[in-house]
């Protein structure tokens, strides 16, 4: 009778701590949208090449040259203050992009970004990070520019110009207008400013010596 009153004993103490373990509260899990003021401190690198002219994670085509950034966690549009612990120099980045993912690193910095703090030929640097604003997720770009380089009436004719003109230029895309005799469109760039693009399309002549106007790209949406 004993051992039997022992055993009960041992039974409710297990179905007791069973149902005390599954009330046990959770770690809280951190806030999808930090606070402007939220901090963050360690090691910066930064990235150009070959990812210049590519989608971000953030559906934006990357640009080295703009002021731009990769976190794992921070919203798309969270707007960082990055301050180069070594120098004291600082920049502003929009979160664009995902990564980095190397142990120890928090940010991967645009080059434009990287050379406004310094941090270009070393690579990385150590950095605090503080969260000063959101601003939009992704960037509209019904308002930005490209430069025409050609027009076919084959799409394998547009695809075969896309590959040579990729070698120098990011990005290059080929684009149907529906309803042409040549449908099929080589877009050269993404500028926000009609001037930049112009710029652009200057450059193509004197290195192709083919046509090159700019043109206004449509929007998504």
């Amino acid at each position: 009778m004993r051992s039997a009153h022992l055993a009960l004993c041992a039974a409710l103490c297990a179905a007791l701590g069973a149902g005390g373990c599954a009330k046990k509260k959770r770690a809280p899990l951190p806030p999808a949208k930090p606070p402007v003021g939220w901090t963050e401190e360690g090691v910066a690198s930064w990235y150009g090449h070959p990812y210049h002219g590519r989608k971000a994670a953030n559906g934006e085509t990357y640009d080295m040259e703009k002021l731009t950034a990769a976190h794992r966690t921070l919203p798309f549009g969270a707007i960082v203050l990055v301050e180069n612990r070594d120098n004291g120099r600082r920049v502003e980045v929009r979160i664009t992009d995902r990564g980095p993912f190397v142990d120890g690193r928090v940010i991967d910095l645009s080059r434009a970004a990287a050379r406004q703090i310094g941090m270009i030929g070393p690579g990385t640097a150590r950095v605090r990070l503080r969260v000063t604003g959101y601003g939009p997720a992704r960037a509209a770009i019904g308002g930005a520019f490209a430069v025409q380089v050609g027009a076919f009436a084959s799409k394998e004719n547009a695809e075969a110009l896309r590959e040579r003109l990729e070698k120098k230029y990011h990005p290059v895309r080929v684009v149907e207008r529906e309803g042409s005799a040549t449908p099929w469109r080589v877009l050269v760039g993404e500028k926000a400013e009609e001037e930049q693009a112009q710029r652009l399309a200057g450059q193509i002549r004197r290195e192709t010596g083919g046509d090159a106007y700019v043109v206004r790209l449509a929007s998504p949406e």
